[in-house]
């Protein structure tokens, strides 16, 4: 599992095998849901960090020559608008969303490695957990419904993705204006202050 995890998230494409694994092992066994959604994400973690490490090597010459130029533009304007949510959000979302051009651009682009670690690890651990959950209470049919409603799925993660953007930024914006407004009554006390003495 850990293996198929690396293979998959690193240099090699193995698309949903993970998931099925996941899903079949735990719908099996249902103790697996413990434990066997850690291998997968411990295995996806492994791959992601040696595509990371080699395109952090590489840098934009590397990126640029595996793959198009609209996709590195377009992750790397997600990066420069969401953060750490470019890189979280693909890491949860099923197939076929593309999750390699994120983990390739967080390298060239020299992403804090130790905050890549732990998002990736957070987004996979979830999706894996996720999974096997349900296929402990629904069995097989969790594929094909993740196959099915695959993009809704998408759809809904992404706005709640966008609603939460929207609440940190007008909470943000909120404590910048009152940080502002304490800073300049400090400073008009403190001309105050200077005038009366």
């Amino acid at each position: 599992m850990i293996l198929i995890g690396a293979l998959d998230s690193s240099l090699l494409s193995l698309p949903e095998i993970n998931d099925y694994l996941v899903v079949g092992r735990c719908y099996k066994f249902h103790s697996a849901v413990f434990y066997f959604p850690l291998f997968a994400a411990i295995g996806s973690v492994i791959g992601c960090l040696l595509l990371y490490s080699i395109m952090r090597r590489g840098g934009q010459a590397l990126l640029r020559r595996r793959f198009r130029a609209e996709h590195i533009l377009r992750a790397e304007q997600y990066y420069a608008r969401f953060g750490v949510l470019a890189l979280a959000v693909p890491a949860v979302l099923p197939p076929p969303l593309p999750f390699k051009i994120f983990v390739a651009t967080a390298g060239a682009l020299e992403y804090p490695r130790w905050r890549f670690v732990v998002t990736v690890f957070i987004a996979r651990a979830l999706r894996y957990y996720v999974e096997g959950i349900l296929a402990v209470y629904y069995g097989r049919s969790v594929l094909s419904f993740i196959e099915k409603n695959g993009l809704a799925i998408i759809n809904i993660i992404a706005a709640l993705g966008l609603v939460a953007l929207l609440v940190y930024l007008l909470t943000r914006r909120g404590r910048a204006a009152t940080t502002a407004g304490k800073e300049a009554k400090e400073q008009l006390k403190q001309e105050a202050d200077v005038e009366a003495n």
